[in-house]
């Protein structure tokens, strides 16, 4: 297994270059999925209020053996509290919840348009962090548009956007815009969800004999070499140091090329789900 790849963020803290995704990992069960990826290498921990499992994930960084400061804990605003105050209020509880004193990094879950409040919602985020409650602010699920609004209104670009983004809804063109303001983009389900059997597609496999890998670790190096950090559960151990064991190859630029081919675009999405039409879930 290579040395973790590290990324620096436009203010100056990094990132590992893959993270733990905690979705639906709850009560006991979560606890110990949690710690056991903590065993196996994991240092970025993905969690959001609307995951309901903020609890579990205190618990498990309380049990670990691992230092907190060792630990980068993120988590997320739900559209329920985009209202400035709502916000600060909601990011202290988050905290009380988790039992810490600061979140590494903290982002809105979704913009909600509709709602048009994530500007206010931003603007919290920003002061947060001034507070000392957040060490990075970042969005997720942030359209351009979006993007663009909240660096007018406060002057502040957001240090990373976690968008959707697997091999059938590649999302380039947003991963382009992100990296044109110095925003790192994150992936979540980077191997899809539901009807989607990306670790299933016939195209993939001769890629993954090539080099000796499973579909799943091609999939997360295709990320990882396109400047995408991805956020990636699993509740076994196994299939967490696999998920890992990603740094000690490189893709070749043909079989990238090959791998952004299998783009679907909109039809590829997970569930249908876009940022400007639909309500949260995750």
């Amino acid at each position: 297994m290579g040395l973790m790849e590290i990324f620096t963020l436009n203010d100056g803290n990094q990132l590992p270059a893959v993270g733990f995704g905690t979705v639906a990992l709850k009560g006991a069960s979560g606890v110990n999925a949690i710690l056991s990826a903590l065993n196996a290498g994991y240092r970025m921990i993905d969690t959001s209020t609307n995951y309901n499992n903020e609890g579990a994930v205190g618990e498990a960084i309380r049990r670990s053996v691992v230092p907190r400061n060792e630990i980068l804990v993120t988590s997320k605003l739900p559209g329920a509290a985009h209202a400035y105050d709502q916000a600060i209020e909601w990011i202290q509880e988050s905290l009380y919840r988790l039992g810490l004193d600061y979140f590494d990094q903290y982002l809105i879950h979704w913009p909600l348009p509709k709602q048009d409040k994530y500007v206010e919602a931003w603007q919290a985020l920003v002061d947060a962090q001034k507070f000392g409650l957040i060490r990075s602010i970042g969005v997720s699920n942030f359209l351009p548009e979006h993007l663009d609004r909240v660096i007018d209104a406060t002057g502040v670009t957001p240090a990373v956007n976690q968008i959707e983004r697997h091999p059938y809804f590649n999302n380039q063109a947003l991963v382009d815009y992100n990296n044109q303001l110095g925003i790192v983009t994150q992936a979540w389900s980077p191997f899809g969800r539901d009807k989607l059997d990306i670790l299933g597609e016939k195209a993939l496999q001769p890629i993954a004999e090539k080099y000796g890998k499973a579909v799943s670790q091609i999939v997360l190096r295709w990320n990882i070499q396109n400047g995408v950090i991805p956020i990636v559960k699993a509740a076994s151990y196994k299939n967490q140091v696999a998920n890992l064991d990603v740094f000690d190859f490189e893709l070749l630029e043909g079989d990238i090329a090959l791998i952004n081919q299998l783009d679907r675009g909109e039809e590829g999405r997970v569930e249908g789900q876009h940022p400007n039409t639909y309500e949260e879930f995750d």
